[in-house]
């Protein structure tokens, strides 16, 4: 009977986490660059096999199984949608496996978000006033009072001066790690300039989230669904455990 009130806890506790990922998720649908998390659920061993008193398969008691837990949450990569605007300094990245690097507490990330704008001082800043950088790794100066182009391959041009935006990618993605909604953090070892190739920048264009509110919100539906079933259990399990107690006084 206890055991079962475990198992109903442990999956109310995975479904509560999922919730949160969700409603994360949906908080940032009109997210610049946002990129939504998955939460990744798993069957859990017996508390049995997980202290090293059973092993899987014995086909006994003890090889239950442990109820439901969140295992990881994970990032999806894809591209969003990519929308016009007009805007000169806006820009977007049409692969998968390409980031912007910026300046951010002293700390160089990556980001997808290419919402950008100029300082005052004329600097390539982020909304959030990060500077953006070069291939160099110096922030990237643009002249307001003069016209610039951004030629093929990421590289802006202006009175002459060519500067190329620094464009990284990642051995793995999966290593890279969420530092607010929309900067990553990575390795340095895991991290590479984007080929010539594949560096493809697009001007007046913003990828938007990548999250999809109508998914979003039919997943958020079902994993309520789901703690409220879990917590349904626990009250039931705990009302056969006053029963069971009324009985054994009465005795």
């Amino acid at each position: 009977m206890y055991y079962g009130l475990y198992l109903s806890a442990a999956g109310a506790a995975a479904q509560g986490q999922k919730v949160e990922v969700l409603s994360n998720n949906l908080a940032n649908v009109d997210t610049v660059g946002f990129k939504r998390e998955l939460s990744l659920l798993e069957a859990r061993d017996s508390e049995a096999i997980e202290r090293g008193l059973a092993s899987r398969g014995s086909s006994s008691l003890n090889d239950m199984g442990g109820g439901t837990g969140l295992n990881q949450t994970s990032t999806d990569f894809s591209v969003g949608n990519i929308r016009p605007t007009g805007i000169s300094t806006d820009m977007a990245l049409e692969t998968a496996n390409s980031f912007f690097v910026v300046q951010h507490e002293g700390e160089k990330l990556l980001t997808r978000a290419g919402n950008f704008q100029l300082g005052s001082e004329g600097q390539l800043q982020t909304r959030e006033g990060d500077p953006v950088l070069a291939s160099d790794g110096s922030p990237i100066q643009i002249d307001s009072k003069l016209p610039w182009e951004l030629l093929p391959g990421g590289v802006i041009s202006q009175a002459g001066e060519i500067r190329e935006l620094a464009l990284v990618q990642s051995d793995a993605l999966s290593s890279l790690v969420k530092v607010g909604q929309n900067l990553f953090s990575g390795p340095p070892k895991g991290l590479s300039a984007v080929p010539t190739e594949a560096r493809q920048v697009r001007r007046g264009v913003l990828e938007m989230s990548g999250v999809n509110p109508i998914q979003e919100m039919v997943d958020l539906i079902a994993t309520q669904r789901a703690f409220e079933t879990s917590t349904r259990m626990i009250q039931n399990h705990d009302s056969m455990t006053s029963s069971l107690i009324s009985r054994m006084l009465r005795v």
